[in-house]
Parts: C-alpha cells; sequence; structure tokens
C-alpha cells in the first residue's frame, strides 16, 4: 500500500523541518501543498526530500487539502494521511491509521478527546461547539471533528467533494464520508501543544464565519 503524507503548509517555516524529519520513515512519500507563504516553506520541503505543490496565493486549508487530494491521487496514492505542519501531531502514530486501514476502514479521524492528552479547556469546549455543529447540519457525531491528523483510502478521496476553501473544511470531511456512506472510525492520538500550535487557532470572528459558511455548504447539498 503506497502511504502518502499530506501537509498543507502556509508559513511554516519554523516547524515544516522538524515535521517532516519524524514523518518521513512512515509514509511512502510526503507532499508538502505550500498554501501562498511568502516565506521558506516551500525551500525547507524540498530540502527534506517533499514534492511541493504550491498555490500562487493564500486559499485556506481546505483548498490545501483538495489540492493535495488531486495530487496524491495522480501520484497513486493508496491511503493519504492529513497533519499539520505546525508540528502539532506525533507522526509516530501514523501506523495507528494505517491499521484502521488495512482493518477496513475508508476514513480515519485521529481523536485528541479520547487521548486524553490535556487539551486546553477552550480548545475542548470549542472542539465540542464544532462537534455539535456537524452534528446538527450533517448528522454526523464525532469526538473530535477538528482534528487535522486523518487518513483516506484512495476511494473515499475519489468520493468526496470539497467545496469549501477555509476551515471549515474539517467538517465538511466528516459530512461528506457520512454523505457516501464510508467507513469512518476514531483512533486516539495525542497532540502536541506548544505556543506557536496554540496560536494557530480560530478566532471567534473566524468561528462565526466558519459556521455560517457550513450552513451554506448543508443548504447547498
Amino acid at each position: 500500500m503506497k502511504v502518502i503524507a499530506l501537509i498543507p503548509a502556509y508559513n511554516e517555516e519554523t516547524t515544516l523541518a522538524v515535521v517532516l524529519e519524524k514523518t518521513a520513515s512512515f509514509v511512502d512519500l510526503m507532499l508538502v501543498v505550500d498554501d501562498g507563504s511568502t516565506d521558506r516553506t516551500s525551500e525547507i520541503a524540498l530540502s527534506h526530500g517533499a514534492t511541493v505543490v504550491s498555490h500562487v496565493i493564500n486559499r485556506g486549508l481546505g483548498a490545501a487539502i483538495g489540492t493535495g487530494f488531486a495530487a496524491a491521487m495522480m501520484l497513486k496514492a493508496d491511503a493519504v494521511i492529513t497533519l499539520d505542519a505546525d508540528g502539532q501531531h506525533d507522526p509516530s502514530e501514523i501506523p495507528l491509521f494505517v491499521e484502521a486501514i488495512n482493518d477496513g476502514a475508508d476514513v480515519v479521524i485521529g481523536s485528541r478527546m479520547l487521548g486524553g492528552t490535556g487539551m486546553p479547556w477552550y480548545r475542548q469546549v470549542a472542539n465540542r461547539l464544532g462537534n455539535l455543529v456537524t452534528f446538527l447540519l450533517f448528522g454526523a457525531l464525532v469526538t473530535d471533528s477538528q482534528s487535522g491528523f486523518r487518513a483516506f483510502t484512495a476511494y473515499a478521496i475519489r468520493q468526496i467533494e470539497i467545496k469549501t476553501n477555509r476551515m471549515e473544511v474539517s467538517s465538511e470531511l466528516i459530512a461528506e464520508s457520512r454523505r457516501h456512506k464510508l467507513h469512518l472510525v476514531e483512533v486516539p492520538i495525542k497532540a502536541i501543544y506548544t505556543e506557536y500550535s496554540l496560536s494557530k487557532g480560530q478566532s471567534f470572528l473566524v468561528g462565526i464565519k466558519t459556521l455560517i459558511k457550513l450552513v451554506l455548504r448543508r443548504i447547498s447539498q
């Protein structure tokens, strides 16, 4: 099984090198989608053996994942693992996702809520609100709808249609999995919280915009 790590990155020169170094031994290929960075993100990715696909301008997480999915299919991936470029995820847990796929899952969500790793309380509140919105709008119930550590089979990627461009893609991917009756499972993961990774979260205003976009996404189904 050809496993590709898909890492969306926007101005991540501070952490990307370490993420790639820790990821390389667990996958067959690393694919970085440089989402319009103005720093050395692409240069660092290339120097660490990653394949790089770039957006000319910053388009958002959803657009980066959509681009990455298309590129991964061209690269003949059997499974795609998405993880963040800010160092929040532990690449040594990638075998958990591969094992779940080998056991029959189409989509695997890495759940920080199952891992019990001390997520900051305000992140827990935001996460549970995201879970609730995902359930109310799309009928899909998971414990960590906003997790960026996920796995998808090639079959799942071909079914999923990404229409959103930014943070709302996390809920959209779960909604699409339910809509196409894909076999989704969750595995427990730990999250590595640093001052840098915590600074990457959504603000209240961005959260409201995300909610509005998800409502519009639901109406469009």
